[in-house]
């Protein structure tokens, strides 16, 4: 079986997407930052990601997509810069068992595969604190490029670590 650049593109999206443990975000809304003739434009979007161990905390991201042809495709690679707001959005937090001090919550695919955007979440249990830290990795070498964000927790609700 012969499969053209088009099949073959879309394989390797798949494949990375599974193997990324890609999360699903709500795309809110994106801006467009710079003009392409072909394919879509370059632009920031924002996404928001419900944490799926602590119901009731929506992790708001912003970021640029690459567009173009290569963009268009899924064949670009994103730039590593990213901002996050983590807020608590319903009335109280609940927590789905115990969580560790430190875990990678969303993972979500930059590039073709090399290329991933983190949220992770660490436990300040001093302060009852959520804190979600927000970086980029690539294979050879990532990028110092990074943003913070807490959510406190009521002190009636102290956060299950394990």
């Amino acid at each position: 079986m012969k499969l053209n650049a088009h099949s073959l593109a879309c394989l390797f999206l798949c494949v990375g997407a599974v193997v990324a443990g890609s999360a699903v975000a709500d795309e809110l809304a994106e801006v467009s930052t710079a003009f392409r003739w072909l394919g879509k434009n370059d632009r920031v979007v924002i996404e928001a990601y419900d944490d799926p161990k602590v119901l009731g905390v929506t992790c708001y991201v912003s970021r640029a997509r690459t567009g173009g042809v290569k963009g268009t495709v899924g064949l670009a690679e994103d730039k590593a810069e990213a901002s996050i707001a983590c807020r608590q959005v319903a009335a109280t937090v609940q927590f789905n068992g115990k969580l560790p001090v430190q875990e990678d919550v969303f993972t979500e695919r930059m590039s073709m595969l090399f290329k991933r955007l983190h949220v992770v979440r660490v436990v300040d249990v001093k302060r009852n604190t959520l804190v979600y830290l927000t970086y980029s990795d690539k294979l050879i070498d990532g990028s110092p490029m990074n943003a913070v964000t807490a959510v406190p927790v009521a002190a009636s609700a102290p956060i299950p670590v394990k």
